[in-house]
């Protein structure tokens, strides 16, 4: 009989993330891959260990649900599904209520609907998934892991707007996201640095989403993502924060309708949208057009600006740790943001920096700065394994239960 495994799931409008564990103490990874440009030229990447197991064009293969079936198949056909008893998935959006891994259920899934139209890039393909994945197996156990659960130390005043209390309690507050990259980098360091975690840290989360995070001991205290997924920084189609005044003055006076300043907001802003060129970091950095440097000098000035916010929310800084595609891989934006944070006594090595060593602080830094690259999917496997776990001592899985509301 085939050992126990479980799959895991991180299904996106541009890219689909997957990898099998052994659903054993320690979490042996199997395999992992991803199946990258859904909307373009989709192609399929797996590795075991340093072992390539495939890499192929499946330009062929159109669409979010074409693409899971291929890969739902591909998995069965490499591993085997006989042994698969969970399959885990990233959910960006779980509101108030999801705050653990939770069973997702007919009536579970109809509560995280409701919430896709805060996270539309996120939410409906990663629901999308667990469709897909429960159709194809469906003896495994379907959990869900949240992004926003992470966030949920935040204290009161990270949270919520200014804004009539009716509206608070019915949930409009900043939730943030990213959440499973945070608690990634937050188990890193407490491994790295000891139960403080690198004590007053934050950590930017640098992809095609961008958000940074402040954590006090491994704990997230605020974060630059708020109610949806448009705020913080710009990002690689996304906006960032703007003046709520630009959308009115979209709607009022440029006569647009919810839906193209929905479309334009995520999809035609943020570098994309200011270089006129691209959104992808190293086409910009490649480019000598005088737009596309200067919607690089936004990305980093309004990064280091969100690093000196939050550092005030700390009171103070030890540790900067860069994460995701271009946090780990895009060393010229790296040295930029550590300058223009020099005020608070950031220096870079320049070697280290160019070769992507884990720590990149120079000797006469007083705040250590780290690379660490980020594994969403063993935050989502360890999360199914524990669901898993108590379903087979006999414990009901739970649903994170709705707590009463602290907004309220």
């Amino acid at each position: 009989m085939s050992a126990p495994r479980l799959l895991t799931l991180n299904a996106g409008s541009s890219s689909l993330k997957f990898a099998v564990y052994d659903a054993t103490p320690g979490l042996r990874l199997r395999l992992s891959g991803q199946v990258s440009e859904l909307g373009a030229a989709p192609r399929l990447r797996v590795r075991a260990g340093e072992d390539v197991l495939a890499d192929e064009p499946w330009a062929e293969t159109r669409g979010l649900d074409a693409v899971l079936e291929r890969t739902l198949d591909w998995v069965a056909d490499a591993d085997g599904s006989e042994g698969l008893r969970a399959v885990g998935h990233r959910i960006v959006h779980g509101g108030l209520e999801f705050r653990a891994p939770a069973e997702l259920t007919a009536t579970v899934m109809e509560r995280l609907e409701r919430l896709a139209p805060l996270a539309p890039l996120h939410q409906p393909f990663n629901l999308r998934g667990v469709a897909m994945a429960a159709e194809r197996f469906p003896d495994a156990l379907q959990v869900g892991v949240f992004d926003t659960a992470f966030h949920a130390s935040q204290p009161d005043v990270a949270r919520l707007y200014a804004l009539p209390r009716e509206l608070i309690s019915e949930g409009v507050l900043a939730y943030g996201f990213h959440g499973l990259s945070y608690d990634y980098i937050a188990s890193v360091l407490r491994a790295r640095e000891g139960p403080r975690a690198g004590g007053r840290t934050i950590v930017m989360h640098l992809g095609s989403g961008v958000s940074l995070c402040a954590l006090a001991e491994g704990r997230s205290i605020a974060t630059t993502m708020g109610f949806s997924a448009l705020d913080g920084p710009p990002m690689s189609t996304r906006s960032g924060a703007l003046d709520p005044g630009v959308v009115l003055h979209l709607l009022q006076d440029k006569g647009m309708s919810v839906e193209q300043v929905t479309d334009l907001l995520y999809n035609h802003s943020g570098l994309l949208g200011l270089s006129g060129l691209s959104g992808d970091m190293v086409t910009l950095l490649a480019s000598a057009q005088p737009d596309a440097r200067q919607a690089l000098e936004v990305y980093v000035y309004r990064i280091a600006r969100e690093i000196g916010s939050l550092a005030a929310s700390l009171g103070g800084l030890d540790t900067l740790v860069f994460t995701a595609g271009v946090g780990e891989n895009a060393a010229p934006i790296r040295a930029r943001i550590v300058d223009l944070c020099g005020w608070l006594g950031v220096r870079l090595d320049v070697e280290a920096n160019a070769r992507d060593a884990m720590e990149i602080s120079g000797p006469d830094s007083a705040v250590k700065v780290l690379i660490i690259p980020t594994d969403e999917q063993v935050i989502i496997a360890q999360g199914a394994a524990a669901l898993l776990g108590r379903q087979r001592d006999g414990a009901r899985p739970e649903s994170a239960g709705a707590p009463p509301s602290p907004f309220g």
